[in-house]
């Protein structure tokens, strides 16, 4: 199965806007490009909200029906191990395994020596087409490589392995997510993680490593420009040698995680895709959750007493939302608004404190990074707040479209 050249992973926690998700797509579409739209879902979301894996494939289902989508589109198992596998295999065609917690642990000698043998012809200066200068590769370079993520890559193995035997050779798109870690991944890692996969004998779609930075939930990006726009260049250019170098299928991509909002980076990328011709695969993450939010502020009435309480209850339980997120979150509390102000808020003034507009002098990133985390909260409110999805549905929908459509689809994937 192959994942078309530009895809967006597209998060919704409450599955209710698959509808106004595909059409941003509709609209790339119209205007001249293809991106393919893949339904995510994370294990701890589904356990989060009380739901499971067949709704978001019945939510996609229904939204490509309601709107006669006839491209492709997938339903992706989002960060899942051999530990939580199983719960998607059905309702699955696109599974991200994740392997970031076995970075680190150490290879097992039978397995590093053979590493070490295999790719030591690659020890000198190795040229790479698109990276300024050569990589300079000794032995020890790669012996530290495979030490450090063989180990990951053989579980990556064994996932992907375990998926093939219950849905078939060739029936899904696998991609593996290293991202969750503390350090990123250099050119030269990168590299011989993908001659690791190769020879585990993974067809691999799409790759998601860790760059420099920080890649907070729902906020842009943090860290120097110049040197992401650097890493991304080098690990393209890495892709396009390794694919010819180990055989790996034509169309593996790069893929960013934690994508989401990332807009001082989106001209880096979009460079690079029109330069080399490169696909790309991004995750929206949890911006949907945003905008019902924003949706229903706006609507007024009982959406604004919503979205008030949903910020009220979040901040009395800070500690206890932001604890699973605290690596792709920086939070000021100091800087949150209080209760008393935000309970005489209109709904504009809470959508415009909300929605991720730097040129708004009311934005806040620090409330926007806990309503992100706190959708718990709306999960717990149970019909309450799927009531409301449902009855201001038309004023949703239109901020779930434009902020898909024109914050990220029109930035990176269309011309000016």
């Amino acid at each position: 199965m192959n994942l078309p050249k530009y895809s967006v992973g597209i998060g919704d926690r409450f599955a209710h806007q698959g509808k106004a998700q595909l059409a941003a797509f509709v609209r790339a579409k119209k205007l001249g490009v293809d991106v393919t739209p893949v339904w995510n879902k994370s294990n701890r979301e589904h356990n989060i909200v009380h739901s499971e894996p067949a709704s978001v494939r019945a939510e996609a289902d229904a939204a490509v029906r309601t709107l006669n989508w006839k491209d492709p589109y997938f339903v992706d198992a989002d960060h899942i191990g051999l530990q939580t596998v199983d719960r998607f295999i059905t309702a699955s065609d696109f599974f991200t395994i994740d392997v970031a917690d076995f970075i680190g642990k150490p290879a097992d000698d039978d397995a590093l020596a053979p590493f070490v043998k295999e790719y030591a012809r690659y020890a000198g200066a190795l040229r790479v087409a698109g990276i300024e200068g050569a990589l300079q590769v000794t032995p020890q370079q790669i012996e530290a490589i495979g030490r450090k993520y063989l180990h990951a890559v053989h579980e990556a193995g064994k996932v992907y392995r375990h998926i093939e035997a219950a849905k078939g050779p060739g029936a899904f798109v696998p991609e593996i997510s290293m991202d969750e870690t503390d350090q990123p991944q250099t050119p030269l890692e990168l590299l011989f993680i993908l001659g690791a996969i190769a020879s585990e004998k993974i067809p691999v779609r799409t790759i998601a490593p860790k760059f420099t930075g920080r890649f907070n939930k729902g906020v842009d990006y943090v860290g120097d420009v110049t040197q992401f726009e650097r890493e991304f260049n080098d690990d393209l250019a890495v892709i396009a040698f390794a694919v010819k170098e180990f055989g790996l299928p034509a169309d593996l991509k790069l893929s960013v995680h934690s994508g989401s909002d990332k807009f001082s980076i989106y001209p880096a990328i979009r460079r690079a895709l029109r330069r080399t011709g490169a696909g790309l695969h991004l995750k929206t993450a949890g911006t949907t959750w945003l905008e019902e939010l924003i949706g229903l502020a706006l609507a007024g009435g009982e959406g604004l007493h919503i979205a008030k309480d949903v910020y009220t209850q979040a901040l009395a339980r800070f500690d206890e939302l932001c604890a699973p997120y605290a690596t792709v979150i920086d939070i000021d509390k100091s800087k949150l608004p209080k209760i008393a102000e935000v309970a005489d808020w209109s709904g504009e003034q809470y959508a415009a404190t909300l929605r991720h507009d730097p040129a708004n002098p009311h934005y806040n990133p620090q409330f926007r990074q806990l309503l992100h985390v706190g959708f718990k909260v709306a999960a717990q409110m149970g019909e309450r707040y799927t009531n409301a999805l449902n009855e201001y549905e038309p004023t949703i929908a239109t901020n779930v479209t434009q902020n898909l459509f024109d914050r990220h689809l029109k930035r990176i994937f269309l011309d000016d």
